[in-house]
């Protein structure tokens, strides 16, 4: 199959690699562009752990950190993987969503013994500081990245999909979801997706996408890449 990869570039560089390993064909179509913000380096006084909601916040925190002692509790397993390359080694993960990195937090640390830093972007998926502050551990953000919505799809891209050359999409995020329908309805193209197949990672990211009459909306029984993967295969 040729599947469409919405990720930003640095993670969708890797879901290729993984589809090409399974012998489809994959496009990197971002649909969102990461930009890491400068700063002065992070006060960290009475930081307990790091609470990491994506690989781009990871990235984000390591260019403004050199701190990698502090444990990290991330939101699933891609997340995972970029803390352990940036140099972590007690990397912690939840299964996939905010809910459950929240109770992990909770479950795991002691009130009264400092604070979670989120390491976040300027949008934020779930309310992780009302589940972190519920169970009595203090909770601070810092917004170390934007992640800016593409203005249109690639032309190529755009002309393969109009073509019907396009069998498949990978979303992860509802934000993702709803920014490639609403680009596919700028560009004239909400009417020829009805053979393209779409693999979310979530409900959520299921009903960002409905407003199409796709081939078929698939999601993954756990929001993590793997059981994403999985579900193509």
């Amino acid at each position: 199959m040729r599947i469409l990869i919405t990720r930003p570039r640095e993670d969708a560089e890797d879901v290729a690699e993984i589809l090409s390993d399974l012998g489809h064909e994959p496009v990197i179509a971002p649909l969102l562009d990461i930009k890491c913000l400068s700063g002065l380096p992070l006060n960290l006084d009475h930081v307990q752990a790091l609470a990491m909601t994506s690989a781009n916040g990871v990235r984000a925190f390591a260019l403004r950190s050199d701190e990698r002692q502090l444990p990290v509790f991330s939101v699933g397993d891609a997340t995972a993987r970029a803390a352990r390359a940036a140099g972590f080694e007690d990397v912690r993960t939840a299964d996939g969503d905010v809910a459950g990195l929240g109770a992990l937090l909770a479950g795991s640390l002691k009130a009264g013994a400092g604070t979670v830093l989120h390491a976040a972007g300027t949008a934020l998926a779930g309310d992780l500081a009302g589940i972190i502050e519920a169970g009595s551990l203090k909770y601070r953000r810092e917004i170390l990245y934007e992640a800016r919505i593409a203005a249109r799809l690639d032309d190529k891209v755009e002309q393969q999909i109009g073509a019907g050359q396009i069998n498949a999409a990978l979303i992860y995020s509802p934000r993702t979801g709803a920014t490639f329908v609403q680009l596919l309805e700028a560009a004239g193209l909400a009417k020829v997706v009805s053979s393209m197949t779409v693999y979310c990672l979530s409900p959520a990211v299921a009903d960002a996408v409905s407003d199409l009459s796709w081939a078929a909306v698939k999601t993954a029984p756990a929001p993590t890449q793997a059981a994403l993967i999985d579900l193509i295969e």
